[in-house]
């Protein structure tokens, strides 16, 4: 497998799950909050997703733009792949046989982290995930806002991409701004980020 780690936006989509087990419902739910479409071929129902049946296989990948075979029926999976012929498409029960992962992924406000471990262990990526979501702190997440203020204004102001980045570097690093992101005070954050800007600007127009 040769992969590169996409986000993909889903709004609209269309997502064929086969398999209504955990794996199969963590899928269908996972694809329905980012807002696609979801049939499921399985015997539970899944709520909000699209009942569809085993006999109408064809059609229904014909349907998807991505396919997850989650079943326990590992034949099935395997027809599942024949018809995907080149579609993209997800093997929950063996990774190298799909030419898409879906991996162990978290979300702390405007972060997310997604974490693969070459199909080696599963339970390393959960391990690493709540590692990572310790270390990710409320400072880490205010400072997020104070670079994205910082980077609309410079964004309108500054044409050269290097002298913009070496200005957000400077915002992050600034004692000021640490001091009053510490304190929870992100107006003061953004503030001071502002007057760095402008004590900048006259060199980097």
């Amino acid at each position: 497998m040769s992969l590169t780690p996409l986000y993909i936006d889903m709004d609209g989509r269309r997502v064929l799950i086969v398999g209504s087990g955990g794996v199969g419902r963590r899928r269908a739910e996972r694809f329905l909050e980012a807002g696609a479409e979801v049939a499921v071929i399985g015997t539970s129902e899944i709520e909000g997703t699209i009942p569809a049946v085993e006999d109408d296989l064809e059609y229904w990948v014909d349907w998807a733009d991505l396919i997850v075979a989650a079943s326990p029926d590992r034949d099935l999976n395997e027809r599942v792949s024949e018809l995907a012929d080149g579609k993209l498409i997800n093997r929950a029960d063996d990774p190298s046989r799909g030419n898409v992962v879906v991996p162990a992924t978290f979300s702390i406000g405007e972060v997310s982290v997604s974490i693969f471990t070459g199909t080696k262990s599963p339970l390393m990526a959960r391990y690493l995930r709540e590692r990572i979501q310790e270390a990710i702190t409320h400072e880490d997440l205010l400072m997020i806002e104070v670079q994205d203020r910082a980077r609309s204004i410079l964004m309108e102001e500054v044409g050269d991409h290097r002298k913009r980045r070496r200005i957000l570097y400077e915002i992050s690093e600034d004692p000021g701004v640490r001091e009053m992101i510490e304190g929870g005070d992100l107006d003061g954050a953004v503030e001071r980020a502002e007057i760095i800007i402008r004590d900048r600007m006259g060199g980097c127009r």
